[in-house]
């Protein structure tokens, strides 16, 4: 079969296989099938490059998208790819050594937990590169079928990983979703990244680079600087009629909506000590906040009994001694958690504060249930 395989299908390249996963999805075919034939069509491929193909035609396997070459992008210092590939061979050690100690009835349970940082890997690939592919380059294959894919292994590692019952189930298992995530390294470098690679413009790896530093580190790889990208933010344009922030953009009554809908009642004080904003759902408040109070110094609207414990809090927070502080009430029977939190720029200048009141009731209530 992988001769066959290797006659009629070794000259096509990664999009046009994905176009045809697509082009089944599009005319009704349920994506669980599909999955199904994109591992078979890995499976193949995968044997042959251990086997019958040289490894000049695995790097040249590795670069088919159309012309392009992907490892153009992998050789850049601190390009996503780079970092993707990078953690692609880190798992591919990991995975082989974990293997080998399986064949010897051996679970190195540490050396696990490092094959499943696989987990970080995964949510990058499925927070940033599956919906930019799907969205704007009208290619869903990969989020319907290899993001399952991604789950599936995700979620069998942390299964057998939480099982202390190793018996030859558990071992039959495991190795069955060892052989899965070295599958999925082989269709990110023979397709995923090589599509990739086609599609994606400069601006759009500049803005992947920008999202993934917001990820955790994983299977050991230290993400380098990607100079085309390091000094850069990303920014919205002004948009008429709407509120432009650093993470996104809203009207005026999505805001008020979004601030109201929050289950915290929130109040700023800028950096002069006036009080600025209340949030208002209509319902009752532990601490009602009139709106007349708007544009009055904070301390005014405390008793005298806590308005030094509040010139305190602001001093503090004026001198950068604290950034945060929290205090438990009773309050109408209720457990309330009032928390004090110093509003700081990027470069740490005291902006104000925030007050944010919450009903932990829900919380005590939570736990009591589970003793």
């Amino acid at each position: 079969m992988q001769r066959d395989f290797k006659e009629k299908f070794e000259s096509v390249d990664p999009s046009e296989i994905m176009k045809a996963e697509q082009s089944l999805m599009e005319s009704g075919v349920p994506y669980q099938e599909v999955q199904k034939l994109c591992d078979v069509h890995s499976a193949l491929f995968h044997g042959l490059t251990s086997g019958e193909v040289e490894s000049d035609e695995i790097a040249n396997t590795m670069s088919m998208a159309e012309g392009v070459d992907t490892n153009k992008l992998i050789e850049i210092e601190g390009h996503p790819l780079s970092t993707f590939t990078r953690e692609n061979r880190n798992l591919e050690k990991y995975l082989k050594e974990f293997s080998e100690k399986l064949d010897k009835n051996d679970v190195d349970r540490e050396l696990l937990s490092k094959v499943r940082e696989l987990s970080t890997h995964y949510a990058k690939k499925g927070d940033l590169l599956y919906p930019l592919l799907k969205t704007k380059y009208d290619i869903s294959g990969p989020s319907t079928v290899m993001w399952s894919v991604d789950d599936e292994i995700r979620d069998e590692l942390s299964r057998l990983a939480a099982d202390n019952n190793v018996d030859e189930k558990w071992m039959a298992d495991m190795k069955a979703v060892i052989s899965r995530a070295k599958e999925m390294i082989y269709k990110e470098d023979n397709i995923l990244f090589p599509i990739c690679a086609l599609n994606f413009t400069g601006e759009d790896w500049i803005n992947i680079y920008i999202d993934s530093k917001g990820y955790e580190k994983c299977l050991d790889v230290i993400p380098e600087k990607f100079d085309s990208a390091e000094h850069l933010t990303r920014e919205f344009d002004d948009i008429d009629g709407e509120i432009v922030l650093p993470g996104g953009h809203f009207t005026k009554e999505q805001l008020i909506a979004l601030l109201d809908t929050i289950p915290l009642e929130i109040t700023f004080v800028d950096g002069n000590d006036i009080n600025r904003f209340f949030n208002d759902n209509g319902l009752p408040k532990a601490f009602k906040r009139p709106l007349m109070a708007i544009d009055r110094d904070v301390y005014s609207c405390h008793p005298p009994k806590i308005e030094p414990m509040v010139r305190e809090i602001i001093t503090m927070f004026k001198k950068g001694i604290q950034d945060e502080v929290a205090i438990w009430v009773k309050k109408n029977g209720k457990d309330m958690l009032v928390k004090y939190m110093a509003v700081r720029d990027k470069n740490k200048k005291y902006l104000g504060t925030m007050e944010i009141v919450q009903d932990m009731d829900f919380a005590r209530k939570h736990f009591e249930e589970e003793e």
